[in-house]
């Protein structure tokens, strides 16, 4: 029992640290009022990687549970993962591609990324 109280502990500070970092992110400058806002805003692109498969049971999916709470609780939010990627130069080549996708925000979930 005390296992997954810490579980939702840990995830509800996932989720909330992630909201923040967006809310942060997102508090650039509005357009004037002689500009024109966009008629559809774009989707923030958030990147997860995991160092194991979301399946372990363990710290991969308690990250993919905070990414698919965010998902749903913020619409202008669009979400990808990468799953299994080793530290070293495949977390390095990983995360290039990733921002070149045009992610704004990725979270390397491993020491070693």
């Amino acid at each position: 029992m005390k296992k997954q109280g810490k579980r939702k502990i840990g995830i509800l500070l996932l989720a909330m640290v992630m909201i923040a970092a967006l809310l942060v992110t997102g508090c650039g400058k509005s357009p004037a009022p002689a500009e024109k806002a966009p008629a559809k805003a774009d989707k923030v692109k958030v990147a997860f990687v995991y160092v194991g498969p979301v399946g372990d049971a363990g710290w991969s999916t308690a990250h993919d549970q905070g990414r698919k709470y965010l998902e749903k609780e913020m619409p202008n939010v669009e979400t990808t993962y990468v799953e299994s990627v080793p530290e070293g130069a495949d977390a390095e080549r990983v995360l290039t591609e990733l921002a070149m996708k045009g992610n704004k925000i990725i979270f390397a979930t491993s020491f070693g990324y």
